[in-house]
């Protein structure tokens, strides 16, 4: 429960760095998209990400990891299709949240 609760913030602060995603002024609706984009997140990353990982297992080794920041976009652009209130304008746009999120997330986990 802990890691739903430190990705909630690490969504809600990459979407404040990236302007993109949940909604810029921070409200109880923000806050449960957030929320429920982190649920969701965590549900595609535990289920969809590592059989779509295993079938480009070539095509990363072969671009040294980097074809992964392709796979993380595609993960962040299906959870916005999933969450009503979690909008990526664009697949580069989405590339960018994750790179953001991912240092926000690795940040926040420091602290923990």
């Amino acid at each position: 429960m802990n890691y739903i609760l430190v990705r909630t913030v690490a969504i809600l602060i990459a979407s404040y760095i990236t302007h993109v995603g949940v909604a810029l002024t921070l409200n109880i609706n923000t806050a449960w998209v957030a929320l429920l984009t982190a649920l969701v997140l965590a549900v595609i990353n535990h289920t969809i990400r590592p059989i779509i990982s295993a079938i480009s297992l070539p095509i990363t080794m072969l671009t040294l990891g980097a074809f992964s920041l392709v796979i993380n976009g595609a993960m962040i652009v299906l959870a916005s299709y999933c969450v009503s209130g979690f909008v990526i304008p664009s697949f580069i746009m989405a590339i960018y949240f994750s790179i953001v999120l991912t240092a926000v997330n690795w940040l926040l986990h420091i602290f923990e």
